[in-house]
């Protein structure tokens, strides 16, 4: 019987909280400016994901992965490999808002739900093996 890795559990369990945490701050700040606001649906995901890669850069750093950078050198180099996955997590996250608001006819703010729980998925995978990995790979 393969044993429970606790150490992994916990970090999942992380993610899972501080991803809800971020998602809110995305779907709140695109709410408000596409909803309350009247921001054209592209420009309030834009900056909703802006937003959002800052707050889970913090967030995914500190208590998720716990990463251990600390030079300004390699903090710097951690901060731009994060935005550069979340950047093209945040380009699919607005090409299929695009698709399916503008091509499928799914509603602004439906859409934004079903985009983000792909997101999701696709940045813990590459959060956890190309951003924070540890020197050795755990799988």
């Amino acid at each position: 019987m393969k044993q429970i890795n606790y150490s992994r559990l916990r970090e999942i369990i992380a993610y899972v909280f501080f991803g809800v945490l971020t998602t809110i701050v995305n779907i709140a700040v695109f709410y408000l400016l596409n909803t309350v606001l009247g921001w054209h649906y592209l420009w309030a995901n834009l900056w909703a994901i802006i937003l959002s890669i800052i707050f889970a850069y913090v967030t995914n750093k500190l208590w998720v992965f716990h990463s251990s950078r600390e030079t300004p050198l390699e903090i710097l180099r951690e901060f731009f490999s994060f935005v550069l996955v979340r950047a093209l997590s945040g380009l699919m996250d607005m090409l299929l808002m695009l698709l399916l608001i503008t091509y499928l006819g799914v509603p602004d703010f439906t859409a934004k739900i079903i985009v983000q729980v792909i997101v999701i998925i696709i940045n813990y995978i590459a959060s956890k093996w190309l951003v924070f990995k540890q020197n050795e790979l755990d799988f």
